[in-house]
């Protein structure tokens, strides 16, 4: 998938109950960061009351285990409004890796308007841009890179079969400006630090395809 010219503006909307957009959200940021002329500034990130109480906090250590090691600012707002206004703050400082931004629901603040100011400032200081929609719906945005994430079965952990191995989800790209939109089976390279996406298998007759041609490849967020 290509690589964002300027700047990078990427809403996600998942389930606050399974963690899957904050998953991809964390593996997109690190493949990102690994590339950005400015790596280990910290991350900003904002959560409004909502989605704080619905999603949980963030997890140092987790997110210590993706490959991230840049410190975390995080901003505790009371609603969708405040949460808006620390962000905008927020990407006028060049020194900061990212902003993410978690919002629950779809607060009336939060139209099309206040997207296009978020990505006004992202364009203007080059700060990526991560914008978190917990159990909300996709109204109208700016956002030049849209996704609906689900999780799907890790793989298989070689030192235990009875316990989970990578992480992966079901990533839809339902709206974007450079690229066909499409859906993948998303997981997290850490040690290449980049998103590797593979179709997904459709479930068809025995036999039904065979030998008719190559099998999905998978491919990484940054290739052409």
């Amino acid at each position: 998938m290509t690589e964002p010219t300027a700047f990078a503006f990427t809403e996600t909307f998942s389930n606050a109950r399974d963690g899957a957009g904050t998953g991809l959200v964390l593996a997109q940021i690190d493949a990102a960061v690994a590339k950005s002329a400015r790596p280990g500034g910290p991350i900003l990130w904002v959560q409004d009351g909502r989605a704080a109480q619905e999603g949980g906090l963030p997890c140092l250590r987790g997110i210590g285990e993706t490959g991230l090691r840049m410190p975390i600012l995080r901003i505790a707002a009371r609603n969708a409004g405040e949460a808006l206004w620390a962000m905008e703050e927020g990407l006028e400082c060049a020194a900061i890796s990212a902003v993410v931004g978690e919002i629950w629901g779809n607060p009336k603040v939060l139209d099309f308007t206040a997207t296009k100011r978020l990505a006004l400032r992202s364009r203007r200081s080059g700060v990526p841009l991560w914008l978190l929609r917990m159990d909300g719906d996709a109204a109208l945005s700016v956002a030049p890179n849209r996704w609906r994430v689900m999780p799907e079965p890790s793989t298989a952990n070689t030192f235990d079969i009875r316990a989970p191995g990578r992480a992966r989800w079901r990533a839809e790209l339902f709206r974007a400006r450079d690229r066909p939109p499409g859906t993948w089976v998303a997981s997290h390279d850490r040690a290449a630090h980049r998103v590797s996406l593979a179709a997904p298998l459709s479930d068809g007759a025995v036999g039904e395809g065979a030998g008719e041609g190559p099998a999905p490849r998978t491919r990484a967020v940054g290739d052409g």
